[in-house]
């Protein structure tokens, strides 16, 4: 056969559409560039698996866990027609360029195109970390095979998440709640934001007491602490245990009336200076972003989640502004440290460069140094005036951090000097009293003047003395005191993470990959584990059940050190120094006395369902997690105030607001005192004779009725159904019949409802008539009050009450005027929360067709179900609208008819 005729023609493959058209400006003519869109194939759901596979050893996990763990790819289903337009333009192709991201994931990419593809020219593996014109030409000039070491890593991952998760999720689902899912980092992440609400729930409190004061000397005055009292230092929150305990030996712990006896004996006291000590000041600028940090401090700064800093990142990335945002790498090739250097002595002067450039290197545990920090794309750097209106304002934001932090990681140390001044008086009572005050003046900024790094909330920490000067003063001169006050403190429990601290100690631990923190931090917080409150991570009472399970039962799988090397372990398979398939087979099956996942699984024993869903709160009350929602369980007999009957096991809804740290046992009793009946009984339908009964639900009081269940009589004398045949079929379990429910009117309560008034709430919507084209007009109660519908077209009415007095007159007058649309008297909004730091326009949440929405006027973003009108803050509605931000505008898509092809010759 004629080998085929060269076309010139080299198609080059990488993962996303923006990718392919930034590089395609820089190959030139002769290279086609097309996007994969990501994966193309993966492991199917085992119910997906093709019938004779399913009883085989691949039908639990599709991986075949019986020989050698080899797992069954199928090509997506969305993907079909992407692989078909990929294989057609290889036809035309002399060479394959296969230029996926260069990581773990990336490489699976090539290396999945490569075995679908199946090329019969040439192929070469091309990797750049930024999408420069510099870096595709030293790309072209670097080319290699694919790496079969991180092809391994990833597959391993990826059958390891399998393993993990169809082994533990059943059993959640059978203890706790059908729908939860367990995960390698997924479910080691939920644990330890659960941990720290068990820290607060443990805590307790101790108060200690300080002196304040306002000291003037001829060179001026500044405000000072109380530091010792005799010589023995004063006792801070630093001193304390979480239980409230005093840990530190020989220190002062002042309480209200000493600190105040203090304060009174102090007032006409001769102090003077004792000592001033000054020591010079360094602070060394932070290393250039890693993925990690770079969520961290966007979270701080800008107030970006997780998930939006890395949309916005790949946007930055694919359209070549930024290095490729996937690294735990914070070192600089030496065109980025030339381009800081260069950038920082035009800016800033060279006195604020050093003379040799500063080298970084990565500290989180398990730091893999296969690309470079995250900064400005290219061998000398756009400023973020150049760029501001080529990007949106998120981009141009999260631009100029990444770029002040890149500039400022090659810039000179901040340098000053720190003065410390004692004071003191002996007291009119005899005790001897020191003060103290320290402050800190930069004499020459260096890196701070392009940039300085945030910091998370932390406990004892002292009020900031940061770039405050002090007087200056000698030792014995006199100070005139004034405002010398007792103030009184609490020590506070362990601050709830954010998404940046929580990512900081992820990293620090060495659980999971920087790349994957944010999609885990999204995955725990879809999953109902952990939700949002304000910025603080707050666990669900569901989050503490499965915890709880997993941690009495599958103790190593959600333990962190555990967890931890299991990362390791997949880096050494990357590096070439281990096998994937030795390595799952020995955390599956077990080896010797280390028993592996399956063992476990098959020798769990019996678990107490009850008892992993119970957390006792107070002496005979304990939170219970249920179907529908977790709710509070007395097992001491009440007695109703009103009605006087003694119940054995009261119980009280939890509201959903409701922290779990916030449920202490005075509030539990205060729940379980205010509690509304749960149920009550109104009487029959006269019409069907079914009880009817008023509830309070999670979402609100209701009316329902209770169809009973059919009895076997009434089963027996069902019409029987035959076989083509004659043998009859197995009879079929009935369809429940579904009850006819209804809201509470606002007017209404539980205790208040009676049976025709529940009878009517059931019997909604209520039809009116027909209009004169016989179109017919119903009334009925909604989300936002009652209206009136004919076809798809709504009304509003006044009052819930007028549901059942309105008429089809009134209804037909209502719709022969014209539709109100936007004429209505202004409504104020539902909250304000001050300029948007974007728009620089004021943010506001008003009531909307669709619920409460916030919005700045330019962007809207309905107000998640999860979050309360009361819990909203405005940190959390700015952090809502960058989010929206970050998703771009949605894109409508249009469907075209394809072309009729020839078809393909028959070979």
């Amino acid at each position: 056969m004629p080998s085929k005729a060269k076309t010139g023609k080299k198609l080059v493959i990488v993962e996303s559409p923006a990718k392919s058209k930034t590089i395609a400006k820089y190959l030139g003519e002769g290279f086609i560039v097309e996007a994969s869109i990501g994966h193309i194939r993966d492991l199917p759901q085992p119910s997906e698996l093709p019938a004779e596979l399913k009883k085989t050893s691949l039908g639990k996990f599709a991986v075949d866990v019986e020989n050698d763990f080899k797992p069954y790819y199928v090509v997506s289903p969305d993907k079909k027609k992407k692989v078909a337009e990929l294989k057609a333009q290889l036809k035309d192709a002399d060479a394959l360029y296969l230029a996926t991201d260069g990581d773990r994931e990336g490489e699976a990419i090539a290396w999945h195109l490569l075995e679908v593809l199946k090329p019969k020219v040439p192929v070469y593996r091309m990797t750049f970390g930024e999408i420069t014109k510099e870096a595709i030409h030293r790309a072209m000039d670097n080319l290699r095979d694919v790496d079969a070491a991180l092809v391994d890593a990833q597959e391993t991952r990826r059958i390891l998440d399998r393993l993990y998760g169809y082994e533990i999720s059943p059993v959640l689902w059978r203890k706790v709640a059908r729908g939860l899912s367990a995960g390698r980092v997924q479910s080691v992440v939920t644990r330890m934001v659960v941990d720290r609400e068990r820290e607060r729930m443990a805590f307790k409190a101790a108060s200690y007491w300080d002196l304040t004061g306002q000291f003037g000397a001829d060179a001026g005055s500044f405000k000072a602490k109380l530091a010792a009292v005799d010589g023995a230092k004063v006792a801070t929150g630093r001193d304390f245990n979480d239980d409230g305990e005093l840990t530190s030996r020989n220190v002062a712990h002042l309480n209200e009336e000493l600190a105040t006896s203090l304060a009174a004996a102090l007032q006409d006291a001769d102090f003077r200076v004792r000592s001033v000590d000054t020591k010079p000041y360094t602070r060394r600028p932070a290393a250039p972003f890693t993925t990690s940090t770079l969520q961290q401090e966007a979270g701080r700064k800008l107030r970006f989640s997780s998930k939006s800093t890395m949309q916005v990142a790949q946007r930055l990335y694919e359209n070549g502004y930024i290095t490729y945002m996937r690294t735990d790498s914070s070192a600089l090739s030496d065109e980025a440290v030339t381009a800081a250097r260069r950038q920082a002595a035009e800016l800033y002067g060279p006195e604020y460069v050093p003379q040799s450039p500063r080298v970084y290197t990565s500290k989180a545990a398990n730091a893999q140094e296969a690309h470079e920090a995250i900064r400005p794309a290219g061998d000398s750097f756009r400023t973020p005036a150049q760029v501001a209106k080529q990007l949106s304002g998120d981009e141009f934001r999260l631009y100029e951090l990444i770029w002040k932090r890149t500039v400022a990681s090659q810039m000179g140390d901040a340098k000053g000097s720190t003065a410390t001044i004692r004071l003191g008086a002996v007291a009119s009572d005899g005790r001897d009293a020191e003060f103290s005050a320290s402050g800190t003046v930069i004499t020459f900024p260096g890196f701070l003047a392009a940039y300085e790094e945030g910091k998370d909330e932390s406990r004892g920490d002292d009020e900031s003395d940061d770039a405050r000067r002090l007087p200056n003063v000698a030792k014995g001169d006199a100070l005139a005191a004034s405002d010398i006050l007792a103030v009184g403190h609490e020590t506070s429990p362990p601050p709830r993470y954010t998404e940046a601290s929580l990512t900081a100690e992820l990293e620090k631990k060495g659980i999971g990959r920087p790349s994957t923190y944010a999609s885990t931090i999204s995955t725990i917080q879809d999953r109902g584990y952990v939700r949002k409150q304000g910025s603080a991570l707050v666990p669900s009472w569901i989050a503490f059940s499965v915890v709880r399970l997993l941690e009495q039962h599958f103790t190593d799988y959600v333990d962190y050190e555990f967890t931890a090397d299991m990362e390791g372990d997949l880096d050494k398979i990357a590096n070439g120094q281990a096998a994937g398939t030795a390595w799952l087979k020995h955390f599956y099956y077990g080896e010797d006395t280390d028993p592996g996942l399956l063992s476990i699984v098959n020798n769990l024993g019996e678990i107490d369902a009850r008892e992993i869903n119970s957390v006792p709160i107070a002496d005979g009350i304990t939170l219970r997690v249920g179907k529908f929602g977790p709710y509070l369980e007395s097992s001491l007999p009440t007695v109703d105030p009103k009605t006087g009957e003694v119940m054995e096991s009261a119980r009280a809804n939890v509201p959903e607001d409701l922290a779990p740290d916030e449920l202490t046992a005075a509030k539990a009793v205060e729940l379980m005192e205010t509690a509304a009946p749960e149920e009550r009984v109104l009487g029959a339908d006269p019409h069907t004779g079914h009880t009817v009964v008023a509830k309070n639900g999670r979402y609100g009081a209701y009316v329902t009725e209770i169809i009973p269940e059919m009895t076997e009589e009434q089963l027996a004398n069902l019409p029987v159904e035959y076989y083509k045949n004659g043998k009859p079929k197995p009879p079929k379990k009935p369809v429940k019949a579904k009850p006819r429910t209804g809201s509470l009117f606002k007017s209404m309560t539980v205790e208040s409802v009676t049976l025709d008034e529940a009878l009517q709430l059931m019997s909604l919507p209520r039809v009116l008539g027909q209009d004169a084209e016989g179109n017919p007009i119903t009334v009925q109660n909604g989300r936002f009050g009652p209206y009136l519908k004919k076809g798809t077209d709504s009304r509003s009415i006044g009052s819930e009450e007028e549901i059942f007095t309105i008429t089809l007159e009134q209804a037909l007058e209502i719709y022969s005027e014209p539709k109100q649309r936007g004429a209505r008297a202004a409504v104020p909004p539902l909250a304000e929360f001050g300029p948007d730091p974007v728009s620089e326009k004021n943010i506001v949440v008003k009531e909307g067709r669709f619920g409460p929405y916030i919005t700045d006027g330019i962007t809207n973003i309905t107000v998640p179900r999860s979050t309360s009108l009361e819990e909203l803050t405005r940190e959390r509605a700015v952090e809502l609208l960058a989010e929206k931000r970050a998703k771009g505008p949605v894109k409508r898509t249009t469907t075209r008819k394809a072309p009729a092809k020839k078809a393909a010759a028959k070979k």
